[in-house]
């Protein structure tokens, strides 16, 4: 028997807030051939379960909870009559763009896709990447775990909290657990910094009374059938544990909220170029991946902190597609992005300089702490802009446009660079 195939002109993989907008975009540009799969039985992805506010003060000029920010996106998608099918799992994207997926309802099916939009997110880092030695007994959770546990389906993890490390969703879920009635005794974090936003770092924990140790890790976990307690010990510029610095947390959850993995195994499947950096794909400024009519965009191309963030790059990656889906291809030079001193993971990592390109805007992170830095944008060794900054960390993503003077100015590059520079460059 010969499989069936639908034909779709663009297929979005991943219903939450970057598969959303991406499928908008695509639909206002003219697409009504239009699919988005999602595996959850909803749409709105990680945002149904972050019930705290916070959400889409950049995008909506106003304080949002993440299922309210995700609903005004499912409503926009349904009243636009895009076709979300969830309880959808997508097995395999191929090169020439053949999708495989299967659900309890059709079983399996194979779509064609002129333009693919990969949204699929992140997951979270999990204790065996950690390498911490002790038993394997009952309550070490992930913080999202955790926070799906609570906010979703009305389980307390437990009642004595450790957290380990401290990025954004370990400092909300210390709050949440609190609220709850847990008490939560620390927030350990292995790096001199935290990985969160400074604005979770003041709500989360200091509001409350929680004590943040910053250079310090769990060296080991106590417990047989159930976590009676771990052993945090202050670590060196090497990151290896002091003799003598060890503190002992009598606690019953143990929580890990150490950093989120881009859901990539489709991507790499598809044969797309994966960044070493972000763990994301390489994409030009259109959001598209080194396989032609395949985009990349929200934390499956690289963590984001913001939500809105998210939004507006997805906006681009979807109207990309269906210009891509409509025959529209561009014509212009490409130029690598490369990441300069102090700076990870830029995004986009090429530029398509062509005719009437108006604004690029560069991502990344940068490596450490810096205070009273330049931000510096070079091409060719050549500075285009660079401007004085009070703070840059690691835990929040750095924006930085180009704009259309810029991007005229290094039109016959051979390459840009973005830097962290502590001289302003003339």
């Amino acid at each position: 028997m010969s499989e069936l195939t639908i034909k779709v002109d663009v297929l979005v993989i991943g219903a939450g807030p970057a598969g959303l907008a991406a499928a908008i975009a695509a639909k206002k540009a003219g697409v009504d051939n239009l699919i988005v799969l999602e595996r959850e039985d909803h749409p709105g992805g990680i945002l149904r379960q972050c019930i705290h506010n916070g959400f889409g003060l950049h995008r909506f000029k106003e304080e949002l909870t993440g299922p309210e920010y995700a609903q005004r996106d499912i409503d926009t998608a349904y009243e636009m009559g895009i076709d979300i099918r969830t309880g959808v799992t997508v097995l395999s994207v191929s090169k020439d763009k053949r999708v495989t997926a299967v659900s309890r309802e059709n079983g399996l099916q194979v779509f064609e896709a002129k333009a693919i939009v990969l949204a699929m997110g992140c997951r979270e880092r999990p204790r065996g990447a950690l390498a911490i030695p002790g038993t394997r007994c009952a309550g070490i959770y992930s913080a999202g775990t955790a926070q799906k546990f609570v906010n979703l389906e009305g389980y307390m993890p437990g009642r004595k909290v450790v957290i380990l490390g401290s990025g954004d969703i370990g400092l909300i879920m210390a709050r949440r657990m609190t609220l709850q009635g847990a008490k939560v005794l620390a927030c350990v974090e292995l790096m001199p910094y935290s990985s969160g936003l400074n604005r979770n770092i003041v709500q989360c924990l200091q509001d409350y009374g929680i004590p943040l140790y910053l250079s310090h890790t769990v060296i080991d976990i106590h417990g047989k059938e159930r976590l009676t307690g771990v052993t945090v010990a202050k670590v060196d510029e090497n990151r290896r544990p002091i003799p003598g610095t060890e503190i002992e947390f009598e606690c019953d959850t143990l929580l890990l909220s150490v950093g989120l993995i881009p859901e990539n195994e489709l991507s790499a499947g598809a044969g797309v170029e994966l960044s070493p950096v972000t763990s994301g794909a390489v994409v030009s400024d259109t959001l598209e991946t080194s396989v032609p009519g395949i985009f990349a965009c929200g934390n499956v191309l690289h963590v984001h902190d913001l939500v809105d963030h998210v939004s507006n790059e997805s906006f681009r990656a979807g109207e990309m597609a269906a210009r891509y889906a409509q025959g529209e291809r561009r014509q212009g030079r490409e130029i690598p992005v490369k990441d300069g001193a102090g700076v990870r993971g830029v995004v986009p990592q090429k530029i398509v300089v062509e005719e009437g390109l108006q604004e690029v805007n560069l991502m990344f992170r940068p490596d450490k702490v810096y205070r009273d830095h330049y931000l510096t944008v070079y091409a060719d060794g050549k500075p285009l802009s660079s401007a004085k900054k009070m703070i840059l960390t690691p835990g929040e993503m750095v924006v930085q446009p180009m704009n259309e003077k810029m991007l005229n100015q290094c039109k016959d590059a051979r390459e840009i660079t973005v830097a962290i520079t502590e001289q302003k460059a003339v």
